[in-house]
């Protein structure tokens, strides 16, 4: 399946389970929502200090299986190398996140303060090509 084929799935669908490599080698699955950004890349927020991105910050190699909000019927896995974009780098792309998957926020200053309290990062996945 071409990359631009999984981004525009992804667009649509936002439930994903992301694989990460521990330190031993073991597979860690995480459940998270995610989008993708206008230059297509698949995007999640986690924090600083989650287990998923210190695996990512050790090896960059990741893994998504995007499926469809009911569950059962469409998925797809994409492979791909992640890049964590640290505050206050990654505000815009967490705001272009929220939008995307959840609409307009009540009120974006205290959205900012919250992204910021929380330590938030932006995961920035580059979809491998086939």
């Amino acid at each position: 399946m071409a990359v631009e084929d999984v981004v525009a799935f992804v667009r649509e669908n936002h439930r994903a389970v992301l694989v990460t490599r521990r330190r031993d080698g073991r597979l860690q699955t995480s459940p998270i929502v995610c989008g993708a950004d206008d230059r297509g890349h698949v995007v999640i927020s986690v924090t600083e200090d989650r287990a998923k991105t210190k695996n990512v910050r050790r090896d960059p190699r990741v893994t998504l299986c995007v499926m469809n909000d009911g569950f059962f019927g469409p998925w797809m896995q994409l492979d791909g190398h992640a890049e964590i974009v640290p505050l206050p780098e990654a505000m815009q792309g967490l705001k272009d996140l929220y939008r995307q998957v959840a609409g307009e926020h009540p009120d974006w200053d205290e959205y900012e303060q919250a992204m910021t309290n929380d330590r938030r990062v932006l995961l920035r996945i580059t979809p491998d090509s086939e």
